[in-house]
């Protein structure tokens, strides 16, 4: 048994062993139970709190576990929303290429046999629109991201490339999301749920999604018009 394999097998194991162990207590309600005990650590050891947020997301991302949203809105709640979006930005940017590598390089064959159905439809997207194909996904998700990064490490794109994609397609949506995590933190009675701002949150939420595809429809130039324009 090949080495590349062996190590596809652990990093497979570690997954289903952290995503089991840890995945289940990534919940909304345990982030808003531990927030004060949290704030109250970050007061105190604030560079600290900082790293140990990013490591753990950018683990949390590598690793596919399951609750990457709720740490995104406790990020906001917990450091405001310009230190949430730097961390959140680079560290989910980080643990997708890390995802990406790890299929590309370690767990090929499992993803094949697992989503290879699917792959047919992202090599083709890929081929025909490049990076703009993986930019798309990114802004409107047709595939969870887990599954985005594992896939694309079986496309022909460069790792810089979907480094660099991967990081200005899913800044807008990270903006989104910790927004709507920024007033989460502010509700402190029912009265809060249906406060202007927070329902602002969630609308932005449901309706980011249907405007970015708008505007990308707009702007998208076909390929035969492109020739056209050359000729």
């Amino acid at each position: 048994m090949n080495k590349k394999l062996l190590l596809g097998i652990a990093l497979i194991i570690v997954v289903l062993v952290v995503g089991l162990n840890f995945g289940q207590h990534l919940t909304l309600d345990n982030a808003k139970l531990k927030q004060a005990e949290l704030s109250s650590f970050i007061e105190s050891n604030f560079f600290m709190a900082i790293a140990l947020y990013f490591v753990s997301y950018v683990a949390i991302t590598a690793l596919s576990i399951p609750g990457a949203a709720v740490v995104t809105l406790l990020g906001a709640a917990l450091f405001g929303f310009w230190i949430s979006l730097a961390l959140v930005s680079f560290a989910s940017t980080i643990g997708a290429t890390l995802a990406f590598l790890s299929s590309r390089y370690l767990l090929r064959d499992w993803v094949q046999k697992k989503f290879g159905n699917k792959l047919t439809a992202v090599n083709q997207g890929v081929e025909k629109d490049g990076p703009f194909y993986l930019f798309s996904l990114r802004l409107i998700p047709v595939f969870p991201f887990f599954l985005i990064n594992l896939l694309m490490g079986l496309t022909p794109i460069s790792t810089i490339r979907f480094y660099l994609v991967s990081q200005l397609g899913m800044l807008p949506g990270t903006a989104v999301y910790l927004n709507a995590g920024t007033q989460l933190a502010q509700i402190d009675s029912l009265a809060g749920i249906v406060s202007p701002a927070v329902l602002l949150s969630f609308a932005l939420l449901g309706i980011f999604p249907i405007i970015v595809k708008w505007i990308m429809n707009k702007f998208k130039v076909s390929p035969s018009a492109a020739n056209n324009d050359t000729e």
